[in-house]
């Protein structure tokens, strides 16, 4: 278990570092360039790892349905709004949103399809997640409303 949270914090890290590498990459262009060079670049190393490794094409047996191939072009709207945002936002509330953003589809999604577990500890996270995003807003000696 310790490895797969060790994996998961990982990519969160790396999530973060990809968001600031594309958000400056944006700056220097437009979060579609960003985009296009992000996902260039992670064609190319993907490539390369997927010849040594092996495994890149499914099986030809494989019943994939259609839906399953629009991963890439919302990667692309991931990518492209990451590198808009983070300029403007910042890190931290760009990756609260975002997060709050796949909590709340995770949620709706296990109600959907009629996932095990109790809704309200995931809603609670969701709330949580908005309430962090509120306090890093909030300025010394800020009044509130």
């Amino acid at each position: 278990m310790v490895v797969f949270v060790l994996l998961a914090v990982s990519a969160g890290i790396c999530v973060g570092l990809s968001r600031q590498v594309n958000g400056r990459l944006a700056l220097s262009g437009s979060p579609m360039q960003a985009s296009f060079w992000n996902h260039i670049v992670g064609f190319g190393a993907l490539t390369l790892v997927g010849l040594i490794v092996g495994g890149l094409l499914p099986p030809a047996e494989a019943d994939i349905p259609v839906w399953a191939w629009f991963g890439g072009p919302i990667g692309v709207v991931f990518v492209a709004s990451g590198s808009w945002l983070i300029a403007r936002i910042g890190a931290a509330n760009t990756a609260l949103l975002v997060i709050a953003g796949q909590m709340v589809t995770g949620v709706v999604l296990d109600m959907i399809t009629g996932a095990p577990g109790n809704l309200l500890p995931r809603v609670a996270g969701v709330v949580l997640i908005l309430c962090g995003m509120a306090l890093t807003n909030r300025r010394p000696g800020q009044k509130r409303p």
